[in-house]
């Protein structure tokens, strides 16, 4: 017999023959039933399985620009919630707590981003301290959240807010896999990054690769025994612009990576298959999606900083988060990257309300 795909279930007459020697020999056949029939079906009127009901979704702001060298990405999350965020999820029935943007620079009490910037860079990189102690706060907020079997609906802000979101998964939610949709990777190291932004560092940071967690700002995540991802719980869709050295990371590590060229190759549709029963197989676990604008092709999201031709087309956007919340295991989420101030002629509309739309797909909304 051979079975294809995770969704597969056991012939009945299999089934039956197994579920007959439960009486006899109760744990192994349940293991049995558990390996080959897959993930437990979800109910109708459930989202996930990680999201109590009625479903309730926090919404963090977090307005961090200092990953980064561009101004006007902490006006991302005030943008979102302008185009309708808040309104898009309650009409498709969720419950929702706005807790507004944080407050980087009073709560964590370092003072003025430009009295103390210029001197936090450590080794090769820029603003660790901020960007450090940024994402503690971060960290604190998804963590007590995530706690209570919420989603958690954070908005950057750069891609180095990943460092506290993630983190706040991991601590509430230690099985958690991570869905990186990326035009880049974002996993180089101080001894590897060629600019020293820390938006492109946030997985050796979570994966404390050389030693990352050991900065100066970053010492929390082991303070706060924040579990190391494992390079199995991490797949990436969309890449297509890579520095040296994280090239040599995610092929040492082992880290499952879908190009451009495998989107290409395969077609999103085949593409998410493979993510899916590469992360959750045939068990259930829960899963962050952090979603970077600039996965999306700029012909659709112009407004980011850091764009790259031939990107992920609108729909094949669209279907990934679609998928995601098809699968019943979206427990947070992170959505990056939005710079509405970067053009003009309708740009940052046009990539504020792709944002906003993505965010409801991956929420459950569907075509039909």
């Amino acid at each position: 017999m051979v079975l294809h795909g995770r969704s597969e279930t056991l012939m009945p007459q299999v089934q039956h023959f197994l579920t007959r020697r439960i009486s006899a020999r109760p744990n192994l056949c349940r293991r049995l039933l558990a390996t080959v029939s897959g993930p437990r079906p979800l109910p109708a009127t459930l989202f996930s399985r990680y999201v109590v009901e009625p479903r309730k979704v926090t919404i963090v702001g977090a307005p961090l620009a200092d990953g980064q060298p561009l101004l006007g990405v902490d006006r991302g999350p005030t943008f979102i919630r302008k185009r309708g965020l808040v309104q898009r999820l309650e009409r498709d029935a969720w419950r929702v707590e706005d807790l507004g943007d944080l407050d980087f620079e009073r709560r964590s009490g370092l003072g003025r981003q430009e009295d103390f910037a210029a001197g936090a860079a450590h080794g090769s990189t820029k603003r660790a301290k901020m960007v450090g102690h940024a994402n503690r706060i971060l960290y604190e907020v998804t963590h007590e959240h995530a706690r209570q079997d919420k989603l958690v609906l954070t908005l950057g802000g750069d891609h180095s807010i990943g460092v506290g979101s993630v983190a706040g998964a991991l601590k509430g939610r230690p099985e958690t896999a991570i869905i990186w949709v990326d035009a880049h990777a974002d996993i180089n190291s101080r001894n590897t990054s060629e600019s020293g932004h820390l938006h492109g560092m946030v997985l050796s940071f979570l994966m404390n690769l050389d030693n990352s967690r050991n900065m100066k700002g970053f010492h929390w995540l082991n303070d706060e025994s924040i579990p190391v991802l494992l390079p199995t719980r991490l797949v990436y869709v969309g890449l297509r612009d890579l520095d040296k050295g994280e090239k040599a990371f995610i092929r040492s590590l082992g880290i499952k990576a879908y190009t451009m060229h495998e989107v290409d190759k395969f077609g999103i549709g085949k593409i998410m298959e493979m993510v899916l029963d590469h992360i959750l197989g045939r068990t259930d676990r829960p899963l962050h999606l952090s979603f970077d604008i600039d996965a999306v092709d700029p012909l659709y999201a112009p407004s980011t900083g850091t764009r790259v031709a031939g990107g992920l087309s609108y729909r094949e956007a669209y279907y990934i988060c679609e998928e995601v919340a098809h699968s019943g295991c979206l427990a947070s989420m992170d959505l990056v990257e939005v710079n509405p101030t970067l053009t003009t002629a309708g740009g940052d509309e046009r990539t504020v309300d792709m944002a906003v739309g993505l965010i409801s797909s991956a929420t459950g909304n569907s075509i039909l």
